[in-house]
């Protein structure tokens, strides 16, 4: 995996690969992780951080997510993404600092500057009192020298939605009511403080049970393990790890789009604005912060995830379904109790590589072909490939689209402004395409490899697709036999198979 943060996926790779080898042969105990942390920080002298101790510490926290807990023994959160407190100390606690370039003028601009007495001269410079400090910025902007800096953190920086504050100790806190699971912190600390629960363990000890676990690829997997890796080679490689099959979930965004585009079509004629429902953050951020709109605009049709998990459960009742791509939102859309029959488990690329590496298999490429998706579906993972698909299907049903008026969010601000122009009236586009992350998930926080590479490599790949159509496709399916919607609900009349008066 390439990052801007190598050393810490190395070392929580190393980690979780550890974690399920002695999952994989019984021998996850205390005793035996405790043995791990050992391992992994001998002594005597530290490697990264202040003491041994400390570093052991952290790795306690990696074990712990690893097994799908909470890092910190004393909360009681079950948000997906988590602090590991150890690991959260070194960033400044204030926001604003002074650098050396003060000069400890005699004019004290900063000083008279500040309302609330958090600055005072020191030896050689002015100081700010960290604890009176309201981080209003007057004392930056009255600086002749500019010796005053704004230091913003950068997991604080990296949340769209303002859901991380911290403690008068300056330890990192995530506002479960405001967090959208987005995972844009994560991979912004660069000491590895922030990571998400890994439910590695669960899904091997349901295989391990003789459960048919099936694995669910979602459409960014073309393309981040190489241009030699296909779908089939991914489904190949988890086939030994011990899934049962594996379905590709672009499969489920031609059923999204098929169920989505009735949606559109209806709302067109009532003069109703709609956003999409496939990305499980934007769907977050309405819930949480545009709490009128959520109910008001969004589609309630399922994601392309949950949509394969129905399906798949509707062949198979006992099985248990397991999602992999490059998202965290899809662990939080697994607990969401929003949504009726959701699936089992997710798990992000570096984490089923994990899982891979600890049986020593390794995707290589195979000779036979796999396709369950139309490429519209395929094209999902892009910015722009909902909305798309949802227009080829309103074109099948010999609808024309070509008045509608689109917006394309990509990433958390551009989604966020446009939730702010809808809640004030100001929107002039008909429906929003919400993605938020950047690029949309192939930019995901977890892809396997830098978004330009999975794009050349993804471009080659999805040019050996065939070009079967989205209803078409679907027509292989018991579309009529599963439900659609996120309250569950089965109404077989509602069908995207013919053209609605």
């Amino acid at each position: 995996m390439i990052t801007n943060d190598k050393g810490i996926v190395e070392l929580k790779h190393h980690i979780l690969r550890e974690v399920c080898r002695l999952a994989w042969d019984d021998k996850l105990t205390t005793d035996n992780c405790e043995r791990l942390v050992l391992e992994i920080i001998p002594g005597p002298q530290p490697q990264y951080r202040c003491c041994i101790y400390k570093e052991r510490e952290i790795v306690r926290g990696r074990v712990r997510l690893a097994m799908g807990q909470n890092p910190d023994v004393n909360s009681e959160s079950r948000n997906v993404v988590a602090v590991i407190p150890a690991a959260c100390d070194d960033c400044p606690i204030q926001d604003y600092m002074i650098t050396d370039i003060c000069r400890f003028c005699l004019g004290k601009a900063c000083l008279n500057a500040c309302r609330f007495g958090a600055i005072s001269p020191g030896d050689t410079r002015m100081h700010i009192d960290p604890a009176k400090c309201k981080s209003c910025g007057m004392c930056a902007k009255s600086c002749p020298y500019g010796a005053i800096v704004h230091t913003e953190r950068p997991c604080k920086k990296a949340c769209p939605v303002g859901a991380i504050t911290y403690t008068e100790n300056g330890l990192c806190m995530i506002d479960d009511e405001k967090c959208v699971h987005c995972g844009h912190c994560i991979h912004s600390c660069p000491f590895g403080a922030i990571g998400s629960r890994i439910y590695a363990v669960d899904i091997i000890r349901e295989i391990k049970s003789g459960k048919k676990v099936y694995a669910m690829c979602a459409p960014a997997t073309e393309g981040q393990f190489g241009k030699d890796v296909s779908m089939a080679s991914i489904r190949a490689a988890l086939k030994k790890l011990g899934f049962a099959d594996m379905v590709e979930v672009g499969l489920g965004g031609d059923m999204t789009a098929a169920y989505e585009a009735l949606e559109w079509i209806e709302a067109r004629k009532e003069g109703r604005k709609m956003t999409t429902s496939c990305c499980p953050a934007f769907i977050s951020m309405l819930r949480h912060h545009f709490p009128e709109e959520y109910q008001k605009y969004k589609s309630n049709t399922v994601s392309p995830m949950v949509a394969v998990s129905r399906y798949l459960k509707h062949r198979d009742p006992d099985c248990v379904t397991v999602f992999i791509g490059p998202c965290i939102a899809k662990k939080g859309e697994t607990l969401n109790e929003f949504i009726a029959d959701r699936p089992d488990y997710a798990l992000t690329y570096g984490e089923i590589v994990a899982m891979l590496d600890s049986r020593e298999i390794t995707p290589e490429p195979v000779e036979e072909s796999y396709q369950e998706a139309s490429l519209f579906g395929k094209q999902f993972a892009g910015s722009g490939g909902v909305a798309a698909a949802v227009l080829q299907v309103m074109k099948e049903l010999g609808e024309d689209p070509s008045d509608i008026k689109l917006l394309q969010c990509s990433g958390g601000d551009e989604c966020k402004k446009a939730m702010m122009l809808l809640k004030a009236g100001k929107l002039q586009e008909d429906f929003v395409e919400g993605m938020m992350c950047p690029g949309g998930c192939i930019g995901g926080p977890s892809k396997h490899q830098a978004e330009a590479q999975v794009l050349r490599d993804r471009k080659e790949l999805l040019s050996r697709a065939d070009g079967r159509q989205i209803l078409e496709n679907l027509k292989n399916y018991p579309m009529d036999q599963f439900s659609m919607f996120r309250d569950g609900h089965l109404d077989p009349s509602v069908s995207p198979f013919q053209k609605k008066d």
